[in-house]
């Protein structure tokens, strides 16, 4: 997401920009070069006015498309990873502030006008934007959910923590980190995998991070759908809210 939001767009910018003013100079270099130097009446400077704005570059009926398809890829990664990569909406803004000055030399110095034609707004472009909009609320709450610890520490805190127990002394987080680590039993290697248990002579249990029992087959926990559960309501609930 930061190359995306920073160097893509950067680049993207340079070679939007560079590409219609460089061609722009080309055109005007070549044809000052073919230019006869003489005085220049009125009717010549007219001309001149003519083969100015023949020099600036074409636009179809497509420039405007382009345009919009840039903003849309650029608000669907805004919307839909933002959970994960919180600095993209000020990233955006950003390339947004200097693409708007960029647009604009570009469409009046650098491009010949456009052909107005009439709208009531910007067509199939608002339901690709709202489209954009759901999958961006469902994919923020299932990384909330699933990828944060935000879901497992609530677990924790209200149903096995020492605030479930009423003792409010001591932080309610306490033993969060100990209680979401399972224990492997060592001698358990031959029988699960083909790793003898000396490869860890003096190592009876492991710890890793899960929510499995510690017995021979190493099952989900209570604690496992408790957290499985108060995942599926939030991300009910957070679809609920947002729509």
């Amino acid at each position: 997401m930061s190359i995306i939001m920073v160097l893509k767009q950067t680049l993207s910018n340079c070679v939007e920009f560079l590409s219609p003013f460089i061609s722009y100079k080309l055109r005007k270099m070549k044809d000052r070069r073919s230019r006869v130097h003489s005085e220049q009446g009125a009717e010549d400077r007219t001309m001149e006015s003519w083969k100015d704005n023949y020099r600036l570059g074409k636009v179809h009926i497509f420039s405007l498309f382009d345009e919009f398809l840039e903003m849309v890829i650029q608000y669907s990664f805004t919307t839909i990873f933002v959970a994960a990569f919180p600095l993209a909406p000020l990233l955006a803004f950003i390339n947004n502030m200097l693409e708007i000055r960029l647009d604009a030399i570009k469409m009046t110095r650098l491009q010949r006008r456009l052909v107005p034609r009439k709208a009531n707004d910007i067509g199939i472009w608002l339901q690709v934007l709202e489209g954009i909009g759901v999958l961006a609320v469902i994919t923020n709450g299932l990384i909330i959910a699933i990828t944060s610890d935000f879901i497992p520490r609530l677990v924790y805190k209200y149903k096995y923590g020492p605030c479930a127990n009423n003792d409010t002394e001591i932080d309610c987080l306490t033993g969060y980190i100990n209680q979401s680590l399972s224990i492997f039993h060592t001698n358990d290697f031959e029988k699960l995998t083909q790793v003898s248990s000396m490869v860890y002579p003096n190592t009876t249990v492991c710890r890793y991070r899960d929510y499995r029992t510690a017995d021979e087959e190493y099952s989900y926990s209570v604690q496992f759908y408790h957290i499985f559960a108060a995942r599926l309501v939030f991300v009910i609930v957070f679809e609920v809210s947002n729509f």
